[in-house]
């Protein structure tokens, strides 16, 4: 492709071609691992790690190119070297923005039909959810049951589908960048 295809300077700005060039690679990068695809490289070393440390992918690549960057200022120099830091920084950014598996989401749901909603939320996504009986609604003192679980960011749509399905009055709070400690089922993708 690269022999039939000719290429077309838009500028020759070396800070702009890192940050957009980076952008555009950490979507492409970022949407493959979304899919399930590798580019081969670091990313397979990088899901290997992920898996283990719970660190992001991004982070991960920046921790490796990190020493690659050294050595290239070392032998390239160090202009060259921090317009390639800043691409890299990018391109792990707009990575860990696509690829939302690694992102984890507490999901609270106060519900009156909660054996319905255990019943759907476990056939759909598979997840553990832990049940808090006996409590009360403030407004009209009628018994309620509280869930917690917890999802990756990418199973939110199938979470908002089982909503539905199972019990579509329920009262929902779903909370962003949440730490897992201890065992959390991942999927493979």
């Amino acid at each position: 492709m690269i022999k039939s295809l000719h290429s077309i300077t838009l500028t020759t700005d070396p800070i702009i071609c890192a940050i957009f060039g980076a952008a555009i690679n950490g979507f492409g990068t970022g949407l493959a691992l979304k899919n399930g695809i590798s580019t081969g490289g670091l990313d397979i070393l990088g899901l290997t790690l992920r898996k283990r440390t719970g660190k992001s992918i991004g982070t991960i690549n920046l921790c490796f190119n990190f020493f690659i960057i050294l050595a290239a200022g070392a032998v390239y120099g160090w202009p060259y070297a921090f317009y390639s830091a800043l691409g890299i920084f990018i391109n792990a950014r707009v990575m860990d923005m696509v690829y939302t598996r690694q992102q984890k989401m507490q999901v609270l749901i106060v519900t009156e039909r909660p054996k319905s909603v255990i019943d759907c939320i476990q056939n759909r996504l598979n997840r553990g959810i832990t049940i808090v009986h006996d409590a009360e609604g403030a407004y009209r003192h009628d018994q309620k049951t509280v869930l917690l679980t917890v999802i990756s960011r990418y199973e939110k749509p199938e979470l908002k589908a089982a909503m539905n399905e199972s019990d579509p009055y329920a009262f929902v709070s779903i909370s962003d960048n949440v730490e897992i400690m201890g065992r959390f089922y991942e999927p493979e993708p």
